[in-house]
């Protein structure tokens, strides 16, 4: 039984406001960034039916602009977390395609160590804002393991026009 997971790491954003680092809101950029990715999974039907996505408000409004119509759990210790944390939340899911919204650097270390190989894109190592990985996993939720992952697709704004 295999499993579809998207990891994404939250759209740009601002440094306008003060404030703590947990509140701060997407900027313009990030605002269309969203949006394209959204577009971006409803063309190519990454389509989760769970979404697991940190309480900061950018991760929210990242997620808010995806447009999915999906159930959303929000995980308070996504927020900053490390691989191994979010590998824990991850076996806790429930949905066949599951996507998974977090920061850096703890996503772009999360998809390095679940993937087997990485995929052939010129910025994965970068992971830059709102770069989304799809992979496919051979076992259930609960039998997810570092190195299990199969690459499926990746992509970042600046693929969809987005600068």
């Amino acid at each position: 039984m295999t499993r579809t997971l998207i990891l994404m790491r939250h759209a740009k954003s601002s440094w306008n406001k003060a404030g703590p680092d947990h509140d701060r809101p997407l900027n313009d950029r990030g605002r269309r960034s969203a949006a394209a990715l959204g577009e971006w999974l409803h063309r190519k039907h990454y389509l989760p039916d769970e979404a697991l996505v940190s309480s900061a408000a950018r991760t929210m409004e990242t997620w808010q602009r995806l447009d999915l119509d999906t159930v959303l759990r929000v995980e308070p210790q996504l927020y900053h977390a490390d691989a191994e944390l979010m590998l824990r939340v991850l076996r806790k899911a429930d949905g066949k395609t599951v996507l998974v919204l977090g920061h850096n650097p703890g996503i772009a270390d999360f998809a390095h160590l679940l993937l087997a190989r990485p995929p052939e894109h010129p910025r994965f190592d970068a992971f830059p804002t709102c770069a989304t990985l799809v992979c496919r996993l051979p076992a259930t939720w609960s039998d997810a393991a570092f190195g299990c992952a199969e690459p499926l697709d990746f992509t970042v704004p600046r693929d969809l026009g987005v600068e």
